[in-house]
């Protein structure tokens, strides 16, 4: 808030730029305006002082405590939100009773997705980083040199936010759900038909054995972590802060043009998990009991294991920066005084954060 108001102010070394610890306020004159009384030559202001606060009211404090937080909260609900209401509006369209025409196909799913990834990042990227992914998060956790302590909340607010996103959804289509279904009171589970709870979450070909399942996600996750540590890596040609999203963009569309047929490319604990748990409040408790918890092992675990193997292959054969695990010092260069080389790397994935 600023309070205008006439002073006459003393000279001090602090007298154009004072800070209070406890307000964080900021106290600001323009020296340019001062005159000078002729007889004791104390500086008149001519303008007003302006006075600014970061914090003006209560909610502004606790924002500023819980931003990269919410954030990553609001990144990954609209993420999920536009990517799922893809998913539905494709398949809804299919059935006559519907649309009277395809809304979409394939790969109208997949640039959906593609582009709703690069939204989410573009929204919390230069906050919190722009994550919205549990994999990477503990990904950069393990090999990088992201703080530890925020782990839980980045991925607690990954999570909440797909399950609000799912719930939007859900709210926004629940008419076409119920046209496609028959009735209000029915909701189907593959491999029942017309199994409208995968198109809130991801369920496997019926083709797919559990090993090739787990495999098919994995490869997807080390995929997308190498794609992004190459985009974060100021040592390997990275695109401009304000270009990463796009990158995003093209990296997780082409991931669902080549591996996205057989399990639906979840690639993301959250956007699996969070659009699930709400299913399992409509549908049934079979959205987790299908293919003995294929939502633990599958796109959970699978892309957890996947993303750790896509930092480790990355660091091991190109990255160069000493934040790396895998660029720490052995024990001869510890009693040389060595360190490896001091590389500057964007906050991942975005990277265009400015703390105020």
């Amino acid at each position: 808030m600023s309070s205008p108001h006439n002073s006459i102010s003393k000279p001090s070394d602090d007298s154009h730029f004072r800070r209070n610890s406890k307000e964080y306020a900021v106290h600001v004159e323009d020296p340019e305006k001062q005159s000078k009384i002729p007889d004791n030559s104390v500086p008149v202001l001519e303008h007003p002082i302006e006075h600014y606060t970061r914090f003006p009211n209560r909610w502004t404090r606790i924002r500023a405590r819980m931003r990269e937080p919410l954030a990553e909260f609001l990144g990954t609900m609209i993420f999920v939100l536009i990517g799922l209401g893809v998913n539905v509006q494709v398949n809804a369209g299919l059935f006559t009773q519907v649309a009277s025409s395809e809304k979409g196909d394939y790969l109208s799913t997949c640039l959906g997705w593609g582009a709703a990834t690069a939204m989410g990042v573009w929204i919390a990227g230069g906050i919190s980083g722009g994550h919205i992914n549990p994999a990477i998060t503990l990904g950069f956790a393990v090999w990088r040199d992201f703080p530890w302590r925020k782990v839980p909340i980045y991925i607690a607010s990954q999570f909440l936010g797909a399950f609000v996103a799912a719930g939007f959804i859900y709210a926004n289509y629940i008419h076409a759900i119920d046209a496609v279904e028959g009735s209000r009171h029915i909701r189907t589970v593959p491999p029942e038909l017309p199994g409208t709870s995968s198109w809130f979450a991801t369920y496997a070909a019926g083709f797919m054995s559990n090993g090739s399942c787990i495999f098919d996600e994995f490869l997807g996750a080390m995929v997308l972590l190498i794609g992004i540590c190459a985009m974060t890596d100021t040592r390997n040609g990275p695109p401009p802060p304000g270009l990463v999203p796009l990158g995003i963009f093209l990296l997780l569309m082409v991931i669902g043009i080549s591996l996205g047929l057989q399990t639906g490319w979840a690639i993301n604990p959250a956007r699996d998990f969070g659009p699930r748990l709400f299913t399992a409040m409509i549908y049934s408790r079979k959205v987790f009991s299908y293919r003995h918890q294929y939502w633990l092992w599958c796109p959970i675990l699978s892309s957890f294991a996947g993303g750790q193997f896509g930092v480790f292959l990355y660091d091991t054969l190109v990255f160069t920066g000493n934040e790396s695990l895998i660029n720490r010092p052995n024990a001869a260069a510890r009693a040389a005084h060595l360190h490896a080389m001091n590389t500057e790397t964007r906050k991942p994935p975005a990277g265009t954060a400015v703390d105020p």
